[in-house]
């Protein structure tokens, strides 16, 4: 490829609105040009990145049996009732009506689809088990679109559905699920990722992991045990929490504070700590029932595992409109109206003398006590982890870090097959729902968390495995009528000899070819020129390193092939 040829432009400063290093660098290398809110065009180099990152995908699926299907982008209605979807999720979901006046949706995960393939195609155990998957595009109207390619509305994602009879099989087949996922962002160059343990979200099921590529430019919140391993995603993790002091109080009484309403506040006002209070946390489900949570104030509640207890997407809530007083909700003696959903997290079980809203304007209760005053209560786990906090498994100290989720399994187990009515015959006769598993994986997100690892500040730096070219070949003074024609000999040699090179045809000056080429992140540059030609020899330098060597020209086309084919190896070989 010619680089005058080459669709796109190069950048010297990003446009407005691009944030993340990915972002920046995408837009200002030509690889993708933004046609609205989280919808991007990929650009010629960023496509071929695109596809190589699709190959490795396939390569893995098909080496676990998977067989490659595509499912249609738009579905009906009918597909998504029979699971329950279609009302569940809200407005990420795209809803429209085609000519006929039908109710249609855009796929943004396809288990509906998946099931409904197999149904009356599959019909006994003896065909199971089996795995299809897809590269397919996506649409997910997401209301926090963000980062270039990591926060889309539209993408292109791999995502597999398996099928087994047993829970066994399922159990072996996600092992190896798992181990071909790391294989996979290997083989794409990550040095830098973890698997951590996931929420199922809108997917269901009770097992998942997701695999992050860490970096601080993550919106995940992970926490991992330095000692024994233990990783997961923030939604989910656990942890035994700073112990409660124990020390018990006075009668339970109740106290003006005014103004005092953020624990803070209260804090300040009644000169104690935080982790002496418990504080009431609002919100409302999607039918406006009102969801309490209850919290010792030094932590913060978990809206995932919340929205677990509430089987409810969850969303502000206006509490006065309920009869409450914001800033002076408390665990006792607590009026809610019929159907409301109260959860009293586990931070508060043996707290004693705490202070806690006295559901009374400007008033809140001192010496409050756990074992005397909370009688009959579940307390459930809702809490974030945090500081200071220690690890389940061996009492380590957790550490906390950020991610970018670039892939996920899941164990979904008959949510769908039982819902959609998918059944097969067993051994003994009788039919039994298949128990699926779901393993998903986003190309855009994968390219553009690469970029947030290995970036510089000089531009992209891509591993050769996925590398848009391998070669930058950069000839200076391209006006020398000598250098032209070696220039011109020595592209068609690289090019007849299989080496993927774009050549800067250009004849521009020294400094603005050695920038664009180190903005584009190409792995190998060669250079040539009028000194270089005189000596028959070109300077050869290694992008993420940094590394100049010089090759005879004579040796060029071999010496190439050798660097491509060992950088390679040393990345799947990792």
């Amino acid at each position: 490829m010619k680089l005058s040829t080459l669709v796109g432009q190069r950048l010297k400063e990003a446009p407005n609105g691009a944030s993340l290093k990915s972002h920046i660098l995408l837009l200002r290398a030509g690889y993708i040009k933004q046609v609205a809110t989280g919808i991007f065009t990929l650009l010629p180099p960023a496509q071929r990145v695109s596809l190589k990152i699709q190959k490795i995908i396939r390569e893995e699926m098909d080496a676990l049996g998977g067989q490659e299907v595509l499912f249609p982008v738009v579905m009906p209605r009918e597909l998504w009732e029979m699971s329950g979807r279609y009302t569940s999720i809200k407005n990420e979901m795209v809803r429209f009506k085609d000519r006929t006046g039908h109710d249609m949706v855009l796929g943004m995960t396809h288990e509906e689809a998946a099931v409904f393939m197999a149904m009356n195609t599959v019909q006994s155990h003896e065909q199971l088990p089996f795995m299809v998957y897809q590269l397919q595009t996506k649409f997910r109207d997401e209301p926090r679109s963000r980062g270039g390619l990591i926060r889309v509305r539209e993408f292109t994602m791999k995502d597999a559905y398996s099928f087994h009879a047993t829970q066994e099989d399922l159990d072996t087949f996600y092992q190896k699920a798992y181990e071909a996922y790391k294989r996979i962002y290997k083989r794409i160059g990550f040095k830098n990722f973890t698997v951590v343990e996931g929420d199922n979200g809108m997917m269901g099921g009770k097992v998942s992991h997701e695999y992050m590529a860490v970096t601080d430019a993550g919106e995940d919140r992970l926490v991992i045990c330095p000692k024994c391993g233990y990783s997961s995603n923030m939604e989910v993790a656990v942890s035994v929490k700073d112990e409660n002091d124990h020390v018990s109080g006075g009668e339970l009484k109740e106290i003006f504070t005014g103004n005092a309403h953020t624990i803070e506040e209260v804090c300040a006002f009644l000169e104690t700590d935080a982790k002496h209070t418990v504080k009431a946390v609002c919100y409302q489900t999607s039918d406006e029932k009102l969801v309490v949570a209850f919290l010792r104030g030094d932590y913060e509640v978990n809206e995932t595992k919340l929205q677990k207890i509430a089987q409810s997407e969850l969303y502000p809530v206006d509490v006065e409109k309920f009869g409450l007083c914001a800033g002076n909700i408390g665990c006792l003696n607590l009026n809610l109206p019929e159907g409301s959903v109260v959860a009293y997290d586990k931070t508060i079980e043996g707290l004693e003398n705490f202070v806690t809203g006295a559901n009374k304007k400007d008033f809140h209760l001192v010496h409050a006590s756990a074992s005397r005053d909370l009688h009959g209560v579940n307390f459930v786990d809702i809490a974030n982890v945090k500081e200071g906090d220690t690890c389940v498994h061996c009492g380590e100290k957790l550490t906390f870090t950020r991610g970018i989720e670039i892939g996920n399994i899941f164990q979904l187990g008959t949510k769908y097959t039982k819902s959609m009515g998918f059944k097969v015959t067993m051994p003994d006769g009788t039919t039994k729902e298949p128990i699926m598993g779901c393993y998903g994986i986003g190309v855009g997100r994968s390219l553009a968390s690469v970029i947030e690892e290995k970036a510089d500040d000089k531009g992209l730096v891509w591993p050769m495995t996925i590398a848009p070219w391998h070669v930058h070949f950069c000839p200076l003074r391209l006006d020398d009528e000598n250098v032209r024609a070696f220039a011109t000999e020595i592209y068609k040699e690289m090019t007849a000899a299989g080496i993927e090179v774009l050549y800067d045809d250009r004849n521009l000056s020294a400094g603005i070819k050695l920038t664009d080429s180190e903005l584009m992140g190409l792995p190998i540059r060669v250079v040539l020129s009028p000194k270089t030609l005189q000596e028959q020899q070109v300077e050869v330098t290694m992008r993420e390193s940094g590394e100049k060597i010089f090759i005879p020209i004579k040796d060029l086309i071999s010496e190439l092939k050798a660097i491509v084919q060992d950088e390679i190896e040393q990345i799947e070989n990792a």
